[in-house]
């Protein structure tokens, strides 16, 4: 009996539904795998991850089942792979499993099948999949593989009975998107498995954005508390680790070790990923932005560039009888250092024209609200009229902080296709932009260096679509405003225990209100990059028409 297994460590960025594209992967990680005897992929490699109600017809989980079969026939040669796929023991079956499959010498030679479907955040799989009977270990080449999927490396219980049935090694494919805080919990989870059973672990994730769900990879190997092989964070890439079996104990030895970015570095990786493959995947190369001078426009801008390159990405300035020079002077400045092209166009003759065709309807009201929503609305028109016409995607650039409150403007400055900072609260755009100012993902195609200029960073926000207004005119400080608005978002916390930390309970209550009437608002915003734990939309589920204020 062999005392040796090499196992290759695969981080993939899969496209859900692209099941010829995501198998041409597989077969060139299983061509490049050099003398591995078994390569590990993620969770759902070949079908995508998460693929939702797709697998609700049944002609999808038919094609994923053929298209598997074809992958394990074409893989006759070669190390063995577990593939990721939704898989139905018998036909016309309700609902597929989240299944593992063992591939090795062109035929399915085992299956292994997720047991805990996660409901909670982003998760939804008990209303797609159906959980999997008690899972027993896969034999390959005389070892004993305990395939854990995903949310079952959470559960002792699950790497307790693959312990009890043999295994020699434990293996956990996962599609595990990113949020702050995840990473540490991850290797907690892992080493606490591995300690438990004193069976070495392998975790294996995705890497790449799908929709709003971006998976930072930082696959990883350990044996009790040591990290054997740890691969790089929002990259491809493989890693070989040997397994070695005695009679007294199961262990792994080499790998490489990736180092891990932390704190801003890492939650701007996440944007940068999700922003680059929310455009490349949906099938477009170019991205078309407002570039007004502000913090929050800058920040995407250098984002955009980072993601696509400067030549794929294209500033427009909108002034208004209400823009300062300096704001045109930094929004130059920026499309400067980060080498954009950048267009104007004033928006005053279509003001003036719309409000020559409202004249009558708006007479004898005095000016209010309405006419700085046509600013605003002017201005994502003239954005998705270029987007239309270009065939570029609109990124929109609004912030957590103000879509919690509301403070945008339906069908204007909300337009767009995708925000990367739609999970971003204010301090943290510009925590994020001072850090991108000194560094940048080794993987990031725009220039090093200053890109977001000083004067924006300093100079009090503003949507100056009137004279001398600031955005404190409306609103509390951002430092105040957002920690009111992470413990009633990410805490679920009621005003008065707010208030209790030294909040003004009024001001607290106050913002309550506006982040529950903005909640239609929300539903109709574009997506972006989840990055903290409740995140609008799949996170958070709130009604539109409510009348709590508790």
């Amino acid at each position: 009996m062999a005392d040796i297994l090499k196992l290759a460590l695969v981080q993939l960025n899969q496209v859900v539904g692209d099941l010829e594209g995501n198998a041409e992967r597989i077969l060139k990680a299983q061509a490049e795998a050099g003398d591995a005897d078994l390569l590990v992929t993620p969770e759902l490699s070949l079908s995508g991850y998460p693929p939702e109600d797709l697998v609700l017809r049944t002609s999808y989980v038919a094609a994923c089942r053929r298209r598997a079969e074809e992958l394990a026939e074409a893989m006759r040669d070669g190390p063995a792979v577990l593939v990721g796929c939704p898989w139905c023991d018998e036909d016309g079956a309700a609902h597929p499993y989240n299944a593992v499959l063992l591939m090795d010498r062109g035929r399915i030679r085992g299956i292994a099948r997720k047991v805990h479907l996660p409901d909670y955040g982003p998760f939804d799989e008990p209303r797609t999949f159906v959980s999997g009977p008690g899972p027993q270990p896969m034999e390959l080449r005389g070892f004993k593989l305990g395939v854990m999927v995903c949310e079952d490396m959470w559960f002792p219980e699950v790497s307790r009975s693959l312990k009890e049935a043999g295994a020699d090694v434990l293996i956990a494919p996962h599609g595990s998107p990113f949020r702050k805080g995840v990473k540490r919990e991850r290797r907690e989870h892992a080493e606490n498995r591995a300690g438990e059973t004193g069976l070495p672990l392998i975790f294996v994730n995705q890497v790449g954005g799908q929709d709003e769900l971006i998976f930072d990879g930082g696959s990883f190997a350990v044996d009790g508390s040591h990290m054997a092989s740890s691969l790089p964070l929002y990259r491809k890439g493989t890693d070989i680790v040997t397994l070695r079996r005695s009679e007294e104990k199961r262990s792994l030895e080499g790998g490489k070790r990736a180092s891990w970015p932390e704190d801003e570095a890492l939650v701007y990786g996440a944007l940068l990923t999700g922003t680059r493959d929310y455009v490349r995947k949906s099938g477009f190369s170019q991205v078309v932005l407002g570039l007004s001078g502000g913090i929050d426009s800058a920040l995407v801008a250098a984002i955009a560039v980072d993601a696509l390159g400067a030549e794929n990405v294209h500033c427009v300035r909108l002034p208004s009888r209400y823009t300062s020079e300096s704001s045109m002077t930094d929004a130059e400045a920026c499309a400067k250092a980060l080498g954009v092209r950048m267009d104007t166009i004033p928006i005053e003759p279509g003001v003036e024209a719309l409000s020559g065709m409202l004249s009558e309807v708006f007479a004898a009201r005095p000016p209010d609200l309405t006419e700085e929503n046509l600013q605003s609305r002017l201005r994502g028109t003239a954005l998705m009229a270029i987007s239309n016409k270009l065939g570029s995607m609109m990124l929109t650039t609004g912030n957590k902080s103000e879509m919690a409150v509301g403070y945008a403007t339906l069908y204007g400055d909300m337009n767009g296709g995708y925000n990367p900072l739609k999970d971003v609260y204010k301090v943290e755009v510009f925590a994020l932009a001072r850090w991108r100012n000194q560094a940048k993902p080794s993987w990031a195609l725009g220039p090093d260096g200053v890109v977001v200029p000083e004067s924006v960073l300093t100079k009090p926000p503003s949507a100056e679509l009137r004279d001398d207004q600031t955005d404190q005119d409306s609103l509390p400080p951002y430092d105040v405003l957002d920690a009111i608005l992470r413990g009633l978002i990410e805490e679920e916390a009621g005003v008065t225990e707010i208030a209790a930390r030294g909040f003004d309970e009024a001001l607290v209550k106050r913002v309550q209100t506006m982040l529950f009437r903005a909640e239609y608002k929300r539903r109709q915003s574009a997506p972006g990059p989840k990055v903290s734990v409740r995140y609008f939309g799949r996170d958070r589920r709130y009604p539109i028409v409510n009348r709590f204020e508790g």
